[in-house]
C-alpha cells in the first residue's frame, strides 16, 4: 500500500462511504489515490438508516424498504397519512456497507485499512495520519470520527440531547403489522425519562423493526429498551416476549446546538462529526447525502473543498432546532404535546419538508403556529437574547 495519498477519508460509516462513492461517480475524480481508514471491518449489520425523499437518491439500489403512508400516534390522536410525493425509506447498515465496497474494488487507486486513529495534522503539503499501522499523507482529509472532545465541553452554554434507541426486528408467529404502513412515532408509551415514543416498520404481515427511542439527557440501563419493547408488543399486538428477535441494534446520536468543529485547514470534518444530525431531532442521513454531494462538486469546480458558508436558510433552521431542544431540554412542554401539536395541523408533505430544513416561509409560519405560542414565543425569544 502506498503511503501519500489525494484523499483519505477517516471513518467508513455512513459518511465516509457516502463521499466515496460519490467521489467514483464522477469521472474527474474517480482516480484520484484515496484511502479509507476504519478500526473495523464493517462486516455486520450494525445499524438501520432511514429517511424520506422524493424521486430516487444515489443509493436507490439497496433501499430494503420503503413505505408511503405513516402513522403518527399520541394520547388521543391516531392519524395515518399518504407522504406522496415523499416515500419513507430504510437501508441496512450490511447492504450499504456490501454494496460501496462492491462498487469501489474494481478502482485499484482505492484502499481500506483496518486500523485506529492517533493523531492527525496540517502540514504545509496537506495533511498527516497517524495509525497504529503506520503513518499517511493526503491532500485533503475527510474525518467522519467523532471524539469525545468534540462533543460539547464542560462549560458549553447550550443545550444538548441524546436521540437513543434500541431496535428488535421480531418475527411473530401470527400476522400482526401492516406492512403498507409504517409507524413515524407513537407516543403512547410511557413518558416517564423524557419524550419517548416507538417506530414500528413492518416489511410483512409478521415481520418488522420495532424500535425504543428516547430524547433524554441520560442513557438508560440496557435491560430497560428490552423491557419496553416487550411490553409494547404485549399491549399492541397481544404478542408475548417469546417472539423471535432476527436482529438488534442500539445507537445514539447527538441532538444539539453545539457547532462542531469546521473546516481545520486540510482537514474536513463530514457527518455527524460535521454537524450534520440535525439538531432537534437526530436525522442525519438525508443531510449527510446534501453534505457529501456539496463537497464533490466543489472539488469538481475549485479543485479543494471550498469551505461553504452559513446561509440564512440555514441560520433560520439552526434557530427554530435551538427553541426545540430548549423547550425539551428544560421540559417546559411534554414532547408528545410539541410533536402532537404540529402533525394535527399540518400536511404530511410540509412537516417533512420542515424536517429536511427546506420549508418555505409559509410552511415555517404555518409550523409556527401550530404550537402552542404560550410556551414556545417566550423559549424563541430567550433563544434569541442569550446563549442559552
Amino acid at each position: 500500500m502506498p503511503s501519500s495519498f489525494d484523499y483519505i477519508i477517516t471513518g467508513a460509516g455512513c459518511a465516509g462511504l457516502s463521499l466515496l462513492m460519490r467521489l467514483l461517480q464522477e469521472p474527474n475524480l474517480q482516480q484520484k489515490k484515496i484511502l479509507v481508514i476504519d478500526k473495523n471491518t464493517k462486516k455486520s449489520n450494525d445499524r438501520t438508516w432511514c429517511f424520506w425523499e422524493s424521486g430516487t437518491g444515489l443509493f436507490e439500489p439497496i433501499v430494503h424498504h420503503r413505505w408511503q403512508q405513516l402513522r403518527f400516534v399520541a394520547p388521543e390522536t391516531d392519524r395515518t397519512f399518504s407522504i406522496a410525493p415523499f416515500q419513507y425509506k430504510m437501508i441496512r447498515g450490511i447492504d450499504f456497507y456490501d454494496y460501496v465496497h462492491s462498487h469501489s474494488a474494481s478502482y485499484n487507486n482505492v484502499h481500506f485499512l483496518q486500523a485506529t486513529v492517533k493523531h492527525w495534522r496540517n502540514t504545509a503539503q496537506g495533511v498527516v495520519v497517524e495509525t497504529d499501522k503506520g503513518v499517511f499523507s493526503a491532500t485533503f482529509m475527510f474525518n467522519s470520527i467523532v471524539h469525545a472532545t468534540q462533543l460539547p465541553p464542560p462549560g458549553f452554554k447550550g443545550y444538548f440531547l441524546w436521540q437513543h434507541f434500541k431496535g428488535k426486528i421480531i418475527q411473530t408467529t401470527t400476522p400482526v403489522f401492516d406492512a403498507e404502513k409504517a409507524t413515524f412515532m407513537d407516543f403512547t408509551v410511557s413518558q416517564h425519562n423524557g419524550t419517548t415514543f416507538m417506530y414500528v416498520l413492518p416489511f410483512t404481515a409478521n415481520t418488522a423493526l420495532v424500535e425504543y427511542t428516547l430524547f433524554t439527557e441520560q442513557l438508560l440501563a440496557p435491560e430497560s429498551y428490552d423491557a419496553a419493547i416487550d411490553d409494547y408488543m404485549l399491549e399492541k399486538y397481544g404478542i408475548d416476549p417469546t417472539y423471535e428477535v432476527l436482529h438488534e441494534e442500539f445507537g445514539k446520536i447527538p441532538m444539539t446546538n453545539y457547532h462542531f468543529q469546521a473546516r481545520d485547514g486540510n482537514i474536513i470534518p463530514i457527518g455527524i462529526a460535521g454537524g450534520q444530525a440535525k439538531g432537534s431531532s437526530g436525522y442525519a442521513f438525508y443531510f449527510i447525502q446534501q453534505q457529501t454531494e456539496a463537497i464533490v462538486n466543489s472539488l469538481l469546480v475549485f479543485g479543494e473543498p471550498k469551505k461553504q458558508g452559513i446561509t440564512l436558510q440555514q441560520q433560520k433552521f439552526r434557530w427554530f432546532d435551538k427553541v426545540l431542544l430548549r423547550v425539551l431540554q428544560e421540559q417546559l412542554l411534554p414532547g408528545h404535546e410539541v410533536f402532537a401539536a404540529i402533525f394535527k395541523q399540518n400536511t404530511p408533505a410540509t412537516i417533512l419538508r420542515f424536517l429536511n430544513n427546506e420549508s418555505s416561509l409559509r410552511e415555517d409560519l404555518q409550523i409556527m403556529r401550530s404550537v402552542p405560542m404560550r410556551v414556545f414565543l417566550p423559549a424563541a425569544l430567550h433563544t434569541a437574547l442569550f446563549r442559552k
